[in-house]
Protein backbone atom coordinates (compact mmCIF):
# COMPACT_ATOMS: atom_id res chain seq x y z
CA UNK A 1 0.00 0.00 0.00
CA UNK A 2 1.42 3.28 -0.49
CA UNK A 3 2.49 5.33 2.32
CA UNK A 4 1.86 8.41 1.62
CA UNK A 5 -0.01 11.60 3.58
CA UNK A 6 -3.54 12.39 2.23
CA UNK A 7 -5.75 15.04 3.14
CA UNK A 8 -9.59 14.49 3.38
CA UNK A 9 -10.57 17.16 0.83
CA UNK A 10 -8.74 16.04 -1.79
CA UNK A 11 -10.80 12.31 -1.75
CA UNK A 12 -13.70 13.89 -1.67
CA UNK A 13 -15.06 13.23 -5.53
CA UNK A 14 -12.51 10.74 -6.26
CA UNK A 15 -13.00 7.52 -8.00
CA UNK A 16 -12.96 4.24 -6.20
CA UNK A 17 -12.05 1.06 -8.46
CA UNK A 18 -11.78 -2.97 -8.18
CA UNK A 19 -8.55 -4.61 -8.66
CA UNK A 20 -9.90 -4.88 -12.74
CA UNK A 21 -10.26 -1.40 -13.18
CA UNK A 22 -13.86 -1.03 -13.45
CA UNK A 23 -14.89 2.19 -11.04
CA UNK A 24 -16.70 0.97 -7.92
CA UNK A 25 -18.14 4.83 -7.03
CA UNK A 26 -16.75 8.06 -5.78
CA UNK A 27 -15.46 8.66 -1.90
CA UNK A 28 -17.70 11.49 -0.24
CA UNK A 29 -16.13 11.05 3.37
CA UNK A 30 -13.65 9.45 5.85
CA UNK A 31 -14.88 8.02 8.60
CA UNK A 32 -12.57 7.97 12.10
CA UNK A 33 -12.91 7.20 15.15
CA UNK A 34 -11.05 9.07 18.51
CA UNK A 35 -8.72 7.31 20.48
CA UNK A 36 -7.70 7.80 24.28
CA UNK A 37 -4.42 8.69 23.84
CA UNK A 38 -3.56 8.91 20.40
CA UNK A 39 -4.64 10.75 17.23
CA UNK A 40 -8.17 9.23 15.71
CA UNK A 41 -7.81 6.10 13.82
CA UNK A 42 -9.79 5.95 9.71
CA UNK A 43 -11.97 3.09 10.23
CA UNK A 44 -13.27 3.42 6.69
CA UNK A 45 -14.59 5.36 3.67
CA UNK A 46 -17.64 6.75 2.71
CA UNK A 47 -18.56 5.31 -0.92
CA UNK A 48 -21.45 6.78 -2.98
CA UNK A 49 -22.15 3.67 -5.55
CA UNK A 50 -24.53 4.96 -8.39
CA UNK A 51 -28.47 4.60 -7.38
CA UNK A 52 -27.28 7.53 -5.55
CA UNK A 53 -26.36 4.96 -2.47
CA UNK A 54 -23.91 5.32 0.33
CA UNK A 55 -22.13 2.53 1.28
CA UNK A 56 -19.25 1.82 4.14
CA UNK A 57 -16.03 0.54 2.63
CA UNK A 58 -13.79 -0.89 5.58
CA UNK A 59 -10.20 0.69 5.18
CA UNK A 60 -8.65 -2.56 5.10
CA UNK A 61 -10.28 -3.25 1.59
CA UNK A 62 -8.28 -0.58 0.82
CA UNK A 63 -5.10 -1.36 -1.18
CA UNK A 64 -3.97 2.07 -2.52
CA UNK A 65 -4.73 5.71 -2.30
CA UNK A 66 -3.14 7.60 -4.60
CA UNK A 67 -2.95 9.90 -7.51
CA UNK A 68 -6.84 11.08 -7.12
CA UNK A 69 -7.86 7.57 -7.02
CA UNK A 70 -8.55 4.58 -4.73
CA UNK A 71 -7.90 0.92 -5.70
CA UNK A 72 -9.81 -1.81 -3.62
CA UNK A 73 -9.86 -5.46 -3.34
CA UNK A 74 -13.09 -5.72 -4.99
CA UNK A 75 -15.79 -6.61 -1.88
CA UNK A 76 -18.04 -4.47 -2.10
CA UNK A 77 -21.01 -4.80 0.82
CA UNK A 78 -23.56 -2.67 -0.34
CA UNK A 79 -26.02 -2.32 2.55
CA UNK A 80 -26.73 1.29 3.29
CA UNK A 81 -24.39 3.19 5.34
CA UNK A 82 -25.69 3.89 9.19
CA UNK A 83 -23.37 5.52 10.96
CA UNK A 84 -22.63 3.89 14.45
CA UNK A 85 -21.80 5.22 17.96
CA UNK A 86 -18.02 6.83 18.15
CA UNK A 87 -17.47 7.32 14.51
CA UNK A 88 -17.02 10.51 13.36
CA UNK A 89 -17.39 11.96 9.63
CA UNK A 90 -14.52 14.15 8.66
CA UNK A 91 -15.61 16.34 6.09
CA UNK A 92 -19.26 16.19 7.88
CA UNK A 93 -18.22 16.61 11.23
CA UNK A 94 -14.96 17.30 12.19
CA UNK A 95 -14.08 20.16 9.94
CA UNK A 96 -14.84 23.18 11.17
CA UNK A 97 -14.79 22.62 14.65
CA UNK A 98 -12.41 25.09 17.31
CA UNK A 99 -9.33 23.65 18.23
CA UNK A 100 -7.03 24.97 20.94
CA UNK A 101 -3.05 24.95 21.09
CA UNK A 102 -1.85 23.52 24.04
CA UNK A 103 1.29 25.81 24.57
CA UNK A 104 -0.15 28.66 23.46
CA UNK A 105 -1.22 30.28 20.45
CA UNK A 106 -5.02 30.98 20.88
CA UNK A 107 -7.53 28.86 18.74
CA UNK A 108 -7.52 28.18 15.56
CA UNK A 109 -10.60 26.38 12.95
CA UNK A 110 -10.08 23.05 11.21
CA UNK A 111 -10.42 23.47 7.37
CA UNK A 112 -8.58 20.12 6.48
CA UNK A 113 -7.14 16.85 7.78
CA UNK A 114 -4.35 14.67 6.62
CA UNK A 115 -4.49 11.29 7.21
CA UNK A 116 -1.49 8.79 6.97
CA UNK A 117 -0.61 5.10 6.37
CA UNK A 118 0.85 4.01 10.08
CA UNK A 119 0.74 0.01 8.99
CA UNK A 120 -1.09 -2.47 6.74
CA UNK A 121 -4.21 -1.29 6.64
CA UNK A 122 -4.25 1.37 9.28
CA UNK A 123 -4.40 4.59 8.71
CA UNK A 124 -4.59 7.73 11.31
CA UNK A 125 -5.06 11.06 11.37
CA UNK A 126 -1.91 12.97 10.81
CA UNK A 127 -2.14 16.62 11.01
CA UNK A 128 -4.67 19.08 10.72
CA UNK A 129 -4.46 22.55 8.21
CA UNK A 130 -5.79 25.00 10.61
CA UNK A 131 -6.93 28.89 10.39
CA UNK A 132 -6.72 31.03 13.07
CA UNK A 133 -8.56 33.76 13.25
CA UNK A 134 -8.15 37.14 11.38
CA UNK A 135 -5.97 39.49 13.04
CA UNK A 136 -7.44 43.12 11.11
CA UNK A 137 -10.93 43.64 10.75
CA UNK A 138 -10.97 43.88 6.70
CA UNK A 139 -13.37 42.27 4.61
CA UNK A 140 -11.23 40.28 2.41
CA UNK A 141 -8.23 39.31 4.41
CA UNK A 142 -7.76 35.34 5.92
CA UNK A 143 -6.46 34.48 9.43
CA UNK A 144 -3.08 32.52 9.22
CA UNK A 145 -3.12 29.39 8.12
CA UNK A 146 -0.65 26.87 9.79
CA UNK A 147 -0.53 22.60 9.87
CA UNK A 148 -0.80 20.86 13.67
CA UNK A 149 -0.21 17.41 14.81
CA UNK A 150 -3.27 16.08 16.30
CA UNK A 151 -1.64 15.88 19.73
CA UNK A 152 -0.47 20.04 19.58
CA UNK A 153 -4.57 20.99 20.13
CA UNK A 154 -6.87 20.24 22.28
CA UNK A 155 -10.88 20.82 20.54
CA UNK A 156 -12.89 23.91 22.51
CA UNK A 157 -15.84 22.36 24.07
CA UNK A 158 -16.82 25.26 26.44
CA UNK A 159 -17.70 27.33 23.02
CA UNK A 160 -21.29 27.91 22.90
CA UNK A 161 -20.85 28.99 18.93
CA UNK A 162 -22.20 26.66 16.09
CA UNK A 163 -19.97 24.35 14.20
CA UNK A 164 -18.88 26.53 11.10
CA UNK A 165 -20.42 25.04 8.05
CA UNK A 166 -18.42 26.91 5.13
CA UNK A 167 -16.55 24.41 4.21
CA UNK A 168 -18.76 21.65 4.38
CA UNK A 169 -20.93 23.85 2.04
CA UNK A 170 -18.22 24.45 -0.32
CA UNK A 171 -18.03 20.76 -0.68
CA UNK A 172 -21.86 20.00 -1.52
CA UNK A 173 -21.49 22.73 -4.71
CA UNK A 174 -21.71 20.35 -7.10
CA UNK A 175 -24.61 18.02 -5.34
CA UNK A 176 -27.84 17.80 -7.50
CA UNK A 177 -30.77 18.91 -5.23
CA UNK A 178 -32.16 15.04 -4.33
CA UNK A 179 -28.41 14.12 -3.56
CA UNK A 180 -28.03 17.46 -1.13
CA UNK A 181 -31.24 16.62 0.86
CA UNK A 182 -29.93 12.74 1.25
CA UNK A 183 -26.63 14.28 2.31
CA UNK A 184 -28.21 17.03 4.67
CA UNK A 185 -30.42 13.80 6.20
CA UNK A 186 -27.43 11.61 6.84
CA UNK A 187 -25.94 14.61 8.99
CA UNK A 188 -26.29 14.48 12.94
CA UNK A 189 -29.39 16.60 14.18
CA UNK A 190 -27.25 19.22 15.33
CA UNK A 191 -24.95 19.90 12.88
CA UNK A 192 -27.79 19.21 9.68
CA UNK A 193 -29.15 22.47 11.40
CA UNK A 194 -25.73 24.38 10.92
CA UNK A 195 -25.76 23.66 7.54
CA UNK A 196 -29.21 24.94 6.74
CA UNK A 197 -28.56 27.97 8.42
CA UNK A 198 -26.04 28.79 5.69
CA UNK A 199 -27.58 27.53 3.21
CA UNK A 200 -28.41 29.77 0.49
CA UNK A 201 -32.48 29.87 0.65
CA UNK A 202 -32.83 28.90 -2.76
CA UNK A 203 -30.27 25.78 -2.27
CA UNK A 204 -32.18 24.94 0.84
CA UNK A 205 -35.90 25.22 -0.90
CA UNK A 206 -34.62 22.76 -3.66
CA UNK A 207 -33.01 20.01 -0.73
CA UNK A 208 -36.17 20.61 1.39
CA UNK A 209 -38.55 19.65 -2.06
CA UNK A 210 -36.48 16.06 -2.20
CA UNK A 211 -36.78 15.02 1.44
CA UNK A 212 -40.10 12.99 2.68
CA UNK A 213 -42.70 15.18 4.64
CA UNK A 214 -41.64 13.95 8.36
CA UNK A 215 -37.91 15.47 7.44
CA UNK A 216 -39.30 18.66 5.79
CA UNK A 217 -41.70 19.80 8.75
CA UNK A 218 -38.76 19.24 11.71
CA UNK A 219 -36.11 21.51 9.60
CA UNK A 220 -38.54 24.27 8.93
CA UNK A 221 -39.97 24.09 12.82
CA UNK A 222 -36.34 24.72 13.68
CA UNK A 223 -35.72 27.73 11.52
CA UNK A 224 -37.22 30.96 12.55
CA UNK A 225 -40.01 32.87 10.98
CA UNK A 226 -38.38 35.14 8.54
CA UNK A 227 -35.98 32.41 7.01
CA UNK A 228 -38.33 29.78 6.67
CA UNK A 229 -40.81 32.30 4.88
CA UNK A 230 -37.67 33.23 3.15
CA UNK A 231 -37.21 29.54 2.11
CA UNK A 232 -40.95 29.10 0.95
CA UNK A 233 -40.67 31.56 -1.10
CA UNK A 234 -37.80 29.97 -2.98
CA UNK A 235 -40.48 26.71 -3.41
CA UNK A 236 -42.68 25.70 -6.23
CA UNK A 237 -46.20 26.63 -5.27
CA UNK A 238 -47.20 23.51 -5.07
CA UNK A 239 -44.36 22.22 -2.80
CA UNK A 240 -44.94 25.08 -0.37
CA UNK A 241 -48.62 24.20 -0.15
CA UNK A 242 -47.84 20.69 0.65
CA UNK A 243 -44.82 21.58 3.43
CA UNK A 244 -47.64 24.75 4.60
CA UNK A 245 -50.42 21.87 5.30
CA UNK A 246 -48.73 19.73 7.38
CA UNK A 247 -47.89 22.55 9.92
CA UNK A 248 -49.75 23.65 12.69
CA UNK A 249 -52.56 26.74 11.33
CA UNK A 250 -50.96 29.23 13.22
CA UNK A 251 -47.39 28.85 12.45
CA UNK A 252 -48.67 28.01 8.69
CA UNK A 253 -50.84 31.50 8.76
CA UNK A 254 -47.79 33.24 10.26
CA UNK A 255 -45.52 32.01 7.55
CA UNK A 256 -48.04 32.90 4.80
CA UNK A 257 -48.19 36.56 6.17
CA UNK A 258 -44.44 36.94 6.21
CA UNK A 259 -43.85 35.30 2.43
CA UNK A 260 -44.07 37.65 -0.40
CA UNK A 261 -47.63 38.35 -1.51
CA UNK A 262 -47.66 37.13 -4.80
CA UNK A 263 -46.24 33.56 -3.81
CA UNK A 264 -48.58 33.30 -0.51
CA UNK A 265 -51.14 34.18 -2.92
CA UNK A 266 -50.60 31.30 -5.16
CA UNK A 267 -50.13 28.67 -1.67
CA UNK A 268 -53.35 29.76 -0.52
CA UNK A 269 -55.05 29.33 -3.80
CA UNK A 270 -53.48 25.64 -4.03
CA UNK A 271 -54.42 25.02 -0.09
CA UNK A 272 -58.14 25.51 -1.22
CA UNK A 273 -57.91 22.33 -3.16
CA UNK A 274 -57.79 18.31 -2.08
CA UNK A 275 -55.08 16.85 -1.70
CA UNK A 276 -56.14 13.95 -4.17
CA UNK A 277 -57.31 16.42 -6.81
CA UNK A 278 -55.80 18.11 -10.03
CA UNK A 279 -56.32 21.13 -7.69
CA UNK A 280 -54.40 19.68 -5.30
CA UNK A 281 -51.54 17.91 -7.68
CA UNK A 282 -50.99 21.33 -9.97
CA UNK A 283 -48.37 23.90 -10.01
CA UNK A 284 -49.87 27.94 -11.10
CA UNK A 285 -46.26 28.43 -12.67
CA UNK A 286 -46.67 26.95 -16.03
CA UNK A 287 -45.13 28.68 -19.24
CA UNK A 288 -48.37 30.83 -20.68
CA UNK A 289 -47.83 32.79 -24.12
CA UNK A 290 -50.29 34.37 -26.90
CA UNK A 291 -51.45 33.04 -30.02
CA UNK A 292 -49.07 35.36 -31.68
CA UNK A 293 -46.11 34.58 -29.83
CA UNK A 294 -43.64 32.54 -32.73
CA UNK A 295 -41.84 29.56 -31.93
CA UNK A 296 -38.46 31.12 -31.45
CA UNK A 297 -39.85 32.61 -28.51
CA UNK A 298 -40.83 29.33 -27.00
CA UNK A 299 -37.95 27.79 -27.41
CA UNK A 300 -36.20 30.85 -25.50
CA UNK A 301 -38.96 30.30 -22.71
CA UNK A 302 -38.20 26.75 -22.40
CA UNK A 303 -34.45 26.73 -22.76
CA UNK A 304 -34.34 27.94 -19.33
CA UNK A 305 -31.74 26.56 -16.53
CA UNK A 306 -34.33 27.23 -13.82
CA UNK A 307 -36.93 25.53 -15.43
CA UNK A 308 -38.21 22.20 -14.94
CA UNK A 309 -37.71 19.66 -17.43
CA UNK A 310 -41.26 18.43 -17.02
CA UNK A 311 -42.88 22.28 -17.60
CA UNK A 312 -40.47 23.26 -20.39
CA UNK A 313 -42.05 20.56 -22.59
CA UNK A 314 -44.69 22.15 -23.10
CA UNK A 315 -46.20 25.67 -23.45
CA UNK A 316 -49.71 27.06 -22.91
CA UNK A 317 -51.59 29.45 -25.24
CA UNK A 318 -53.92 31.43 -23.49
CA UNK A 319 -56.11 34.86 -24.22
CA UNK A 320 -54.69 37.52 -21.59
CA UNK A 321 -54.03 37.79 -18.81
CA UNK A 322 -51.35 35.44 -19.01
CA UNK A 323 -50.68 35.04 -15.55
CA UNK A 324 -53.26 32.09 -13.66
CA UNK A 325 -56.18 32.51 -13.88
CA UNK A 326 -55.54 33.89 -17.35
CA UNK A 327 -58.10 34.14 -20.02
CA UNK A 328 -59.64 31.60 -21.97
CA UNK A 329 -57.39 28.61 -22.74
CA UNK A 330 -56.68 27.85 -26.26
CA UNK A 331 -54.27 24.92 -26.25
CA UNK A 332 -50.88 23.13 -25.40
CA UNK A 333 -47.73 23.16 -27.80
CA UNK A 334 -44.85 20.41 -27.56
CA UNK A 335 -41.77 21.40 -27.53
CA UNK A 336 -41.16 18.68 -30.22
CA UNK A 337 -43.52 20.36 -32.73
CA UNK A 338 -42.00 23.28 -32.45
CA UNK A 339 -39.00 22.15 -33.47
CA UNK A 340 -40.23 21.22 -36.46
CA UNK A 341 -41.15 24.32 -37.45
CA UNK A 342 -39.59 27.85 -38.68
CA UNK A 343 -39.09 30.31 -35.87
CA UNK A 344 -40.87 32.71 -37.25
CA UNK A 345 -43.65 30.41 -36.78
CA UNK A 346 -46.59 31.66 -35.04
CA UNK A 347 -47.42 29.28 -31.68
CA UNK A 348 -51.24 29.94 -32.29
CA UNK A 349 -51.51 27.77 -35.13
CA UNK A 350 -49.34 24.66 -33.53
CA UNK A 351 -51.89 23.79 -31.05
CA UNK A 352 -52.60 20.42 -29.89
CA UNK A 353 -56.19 20.11 -29.69
CA UNK A 354 -56.42 16.73 -29.35
CA UNK A 355 -55.55 17.28 -25.50
CA UNK A 356 -58.71 17.75 -23.02
CA UNK A 357 -58.03 19.61 -20.13
CA UNK A 358 -59.08 18.65 -16.63
CA UNK A 359 -60.97 20.95 -14.00
CA UNK A 360 -59.63 21.36 -10.65
CA UNK A 361 -62.05 18.76 -8.65
CA UNK A 362 -60.79 16.36 -11.44
CA UNK A 363 -59.59 13.05 -9.08
CA UNK A 364 -55.86 12.30 -9.02
CA UNK A 365 -56.38 8.75 -10.36
CA UNK A 366 -58.24 10.80 -13.74
CA UNK A 367 -55.46 12.63 -14.15
CA UNK A 368 -53.03 9.81 -14.21
CA UNK A 369 -54.98 7.74 -16.38
CA UNK A 370 -54.93 10.33 -19.16
CA UNK A 371 -51.39 11.12 -18.95
CA UNK A 372 -50.57 7.27 -18.84
CA UNK A 373 -53.62 7.07 -21.99
CA UNK A 374 -51.87 9.86 -24.18
CA UNK A 375 -48.59 9.52 -23.44
CA UNK A 376 -47.72 12.94 -21.90
CA UNK A 377 -45.86 14.77 -19.74
CA UNK A 378 -48.03 17.56 -18.32
CA UNK A 379 -51.85 18.12 -18.52
CA UNK A 380 -53.71 21.34 -18.49
CA UNK A 381 -56.28 22.48 -15.65
CA UNK A 382 -58.74 24.80 -16.05
CA UNK A 383 -61.76 26.55 -14.29
CA UNK A 384 -65.44 26.49 -14.99
CA UNK A 385 -65.02 29.45 -17.37
CA UNK A 386 -61.79 27.75 -19.63
CA UNK A 387 -59.42 30.17 -17.33
CA UNK A 388 -55.77 28.06 -16.86
CA UNK A 389 -55.33 27.60 -13.50
CA UNK A 390 -52.06 25.16 -13.72
CA UNK A 391 -50.73 22.76 -15.20
CA UNK A 392 -50.36 19.27 -13.58
CA UNK A 393 -46.66 17.47 -14.48
CA UNK A 394 -46.28 13.56 -14.31
CA UNK A 395 -43.66 14.29 -11.54
CA UNK A 396 -46.33 15.42 -9.03
CA UNK A 397 -48.23 12.21 -9.98
CA UNK A 398 -45.99 9.90 -9.79
CA UNK A 399 -45.11 11.19 -6.16
CA UNK A 400 -48.81 11.16 -5.41
CA UNK A 401 -48.82 7.14 -6.38
CA UNK A 402 -45.71 6.38 -5.21
CA UNK A 403 -45.89 4.96 -1.45
CA UNK A 404 -44.63 7.47 1.01
CA UNK A 405 -41.41 6.67 2.03
CA UNK A 406 -40.51 5.81 -1.40
CA UNK A 407 -37.41 8.15 -1.22
CA UNK A 408 -35.91 6.17 1.66
CA UNK A 409 -37.33 2.86 1.35
CA UNK A 410 -33.78 0.18 0.91
CA UNK A 411 -34.18 -1.20 -2.91
CA UNK A 412 -33.00 -4.32 -0.75
CA UNK A 413 -35.62 -4.44 1.27
CA UNK A 414 -39.43 -6.12 0.02
CA UNK A 415 -41.37 -3.90 -1.89
CA UNK A 416 -43.98 -2.13 0.46
CA UNK A 417 -47.26 -2.04 0.21
CA UNK A 418 -48.95 0.79 -1.96
CA UNK A 419 -50.79 3.26 -0.05
CA UNK A 420 -54.04 4.09 -0.61
CA UNK A 421 -54.99 7.49 -2.80
CA UNK A 422 -55.41 10.22 0.02
CA UNK A 423 -58.35 11.94 0.43
CA UNK A 424 -57.65 14.11 3.28
CA UNK A 425 -58.71 18.29 2.48
CA UNK A 426 -55.18 20.43 2.12
CA UNK A 427 -55.81 23.06 4.16
CA UNK A 428 -59.33 22.52 5.69
CA UNK A 429 -57.92 19.66 7.95
CA UNK A 430 -55.18 20.82 10.62
CA UNK A 431 -52.12 19.00 10.03
CA UNK A 432 -53.13 16.54 7.26
CA UNK A 433 -50.07 15.35 5.24
CA UNK A 434 -50.28 16.03 1.73
CA UNK A 435 -48.09 14.58 -1.04
CA UNK A 436 -44.41 15.58 -1.36
CA UNK A 437 -43.01 16.50 -4.73
CA UNK A 438 -40.24 15.32 -6.03
CA UNK A 439 -38.52 17.96 -9.59
CA UNK A 440 -35.40 15.49 -9.58
CA UNK A 441 -37.84 13.02 -11.51
CA UNK A 442 -37.41 14.04 -15.53
CA UNK A 443 -39.66 11.84 -18.48
CA UNK A 444 -37.37 10.38 -21.06
CA UNK A 445 -33.69 10.58 -18.89
CA UNK A 446 -32.34 7.45 -18.56
CA UNK A 447 -32.81 6.53 -14.70
CA UNK A 448 -29.91 6.05 -12.35
CA UNK A 449 -28.67 2.68 -12.47
CA UNK A 450 -29.39 0.66 -9.29
CA UNK A 451 -27.06 -1.68 -7.12
CA UNK A 452 -23.74 -3.50 -8.52
CA UNK A 453 -24.70 -6.41 -10.31
CA UNK A 454 -22.98 -9.54 -11.79
CA UNK A 455 -24.81 -9.30 -15.02
CA UNK A 456 -23.65 -5.33 -15.40
CA UNK A 457 -19.82 -5.79 -17.45
CA UNK A 458 -18.78 -2.47 -15.82
CA UNK A 459 -18.88 -3.85 -12.30
CA UNK A 460 -18.71 -7.40 -12.93
CA UNK A 461 -15.60 -7.73 -11.12
CA UNK A 462 -17.16 -6.14 -7.98
CA UNK A 463 -19.09 -9.21 -5.50
CA UNK A 464 -21.87 -8.50 -4.21
CA UNK A 465 -22.64 -8.73 -0.21
CA UNK A 466 -26.15 -9.13 0.05
CA UNK A 467 -27.95 -7.06 3.28
CA UNK A 468 -29.68 -10.53 4.16
CA UNK A 469 -26.49 -12.31 3.42
CA UNK A 470 -24.74 -14.57 6.10
CA UNK A 471 -22.24 -12.27 8.24
CA UNK A 472 -19.50 -14.82 7.77
CA UNK A 473 -17.08 -14.13 4.70
CA UNK A 474 -17.76 -15.69 1.33
CA UNK A 475 -15.53 -18.71 0.29
CA UNK A 476 -11.96 -17.23 -0.98
CA UNK A 477 -11.96 -14.15 1.29
CA UNK A 478 -10.69 -13.36 4.25
CA UNK A 479 -11.69 -11.07 6.87
CA UNK A 480 -10.54 -7.99 7.44
CA UNK A 481 -10.34 -5.60 10.36
CA UNK A 482 -13.14 -2.66 10.37
CA UNK A 483 -15.62 -5.22 8.20
CA UNK A 484 -19.44 -4.94 9.45
CA UNK A 485 -21.56 -7.73 9.56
Amino acid sequence: MSASTVFVARLNGCSVFDPAGDRVGKVRDVLVVFRPTESPRVVGLIVEVPGRRRVFLSIGRVTSISSGQIITTGLINLRRFEQRGGEVRVLAELVGRTMRFREGGGTAVIEDVAIEESGPGEWAVEQLFLRKPRSVPAPFTKGQSVFAKWSDVTEVTSSTEPQSAEKLIAEYNDLLPADLATTLLELPDGRRLEVAEELPDERLADALEEMPEADQVALLTRLDDERAADVLDHMEPDDAADLIAQLPVLRGEALLDLMEPEEAQDVRFLLSYDADTAGGLMTTEPIIVSADSTVAEGLALIRRHELAPAIGAAICVTLPPYEPPTGRYLGMVHFQRMLRYPPHERLGTLLDQGIEPVTPETSAAEVSRRLASYDLVSLPVVDETRRLVGVVTIDDVLDYLLPDDWRSTDEHSPEPPRTPARGKARGRVPGSAAPARDRSTTVGEHPAPGRFSTANPSTRAVPIVRPDAPTSQPPGTDARPGDRP
